[in-house]
């Protein structure tokens, strides 16, 4: 009598199946150097005094959003082809290390600290090298926490049939940050006043990504499964709006997701303080909160 197919047991994967997840992984390192190097020339050739226009930003900024797709395929592929392993998972927090926090805080810097005059509180470099650092040390200790919780616990727990991300994802913090630079146009900016409002958004990324705070997580979603006619219709209208809208549809869909995580909490807060009902206590909140790493 033949086992049922729930009962049967899996064939282990090929070893060539295990290069797969390890082709994005290694791609999403490449991008990351890519961005490094390119925004090293773009600081170069506005050294120059060519302040327009950069495009060693622009690509850099286009390869860190191309390495959050990769960074979103490797581990789905990995679980796909059940070749999930110990290796592939500290060579992608390695990987996000480069592409993701030293690419961007390196970028985010050349573009909006080193080419801005001096004022306020800006008279020199220390407060842009400060949260730069910022912004690379917090996403590392992100990735830290995120390696080593098996069940981590939001601060404000959300249902328990959803799963859901502890902080700010540390790709989507970059992505952030390179759609604010490709939605501006990739000139570097040169008013001390605007630079000081881009450190302030760094320095709250930074804040974000060590949270506790409850963010969506999208790893529910079977692309294998048979999906609803409205599905497909919205993922081909956004591919649409990508690719003749880039600019503004890049940075509204980062902009939404980091804005998503303080709207669920300030929305928690609201709802325990003035919408709890008589007679019903507030259930209690995790009395300590994840490490940071």
């Amino acid at each position: 009598m033949p086992e049922p197919a729930d009962l049967a047991p899996r064939k282990p994967p090929r070893r060539a199946a295990y290069l797969l997840p390890t082709l994005f992984t290694s791609g999403n390192v490449f991008l990351g150097f890519l961005a490094i190097l390119r925004t090293f020339e773009g600081a170069l050739a506005a050294s120059t005094g060519n302040l327009g226009y950069n495009p060693d930003f622009a690509l850099a900024a286009k390869a860190i959003g191309i390495a959050v797709l990769l960074d979103g395929l490797d581990g789905r592929i990995a679980r796909m082809t059940n070749t999930v392993s110990a290796f592939g998972r500290e060579l992608d927090s390695l990987a996000d290390v480069i592409t993701f926090g030293i690419a961007p805080a390196v970028l985010a810097f050349a573009w909006g600290v080193e080419f801005a005059a001096p004022g306020g509180f800006l008279r020199d470099h220390r407060a842009g090298y400060f949260i730069a650092f910022l912004f690379l040390l917090c996403g590392a200790a992100r990735l830290a926490r995120f390696n080593v919780q098996t069940n981590p616990k939001p601060k404000n727990p959300g249902r328990p049939d959803r799963k859901y991300f502890v902080g700010l994802p540390i790709p989507a913090a970059a992505a952030a940050v390179a759609a604010v630079i490709y939605a501006q146009g990739c000139a570097p900016l040169q008013d001390w006043l605007l630079s000081a409002l881009w450190l302030a958004l760094l320095a709250a990324l930074s804040f974000l990504m060590v949270s506790t705070w409850r963010y969506p997580s999208f790893k529910e979603i079977n692309l294998l499964k048979p999906q609803s006619p409205l599905i497909l219709i919205l993922l081909g209208s956004l591919v649409y709006l990508i690719w003749n809208f880039g600019q503004t549809v890049l940075l509204l869909m980062a902009a939404t997701y980091v804005l998503s995580g303080i709207t669920i909490r300030i929305g928690g807060i609201f709802r325990r303080k003035f919408l709890r009902r008589p007679g019903h206590p507030e259930p209690a909140e995790p009395a300590t909160e994840p490490p940071l790493g």
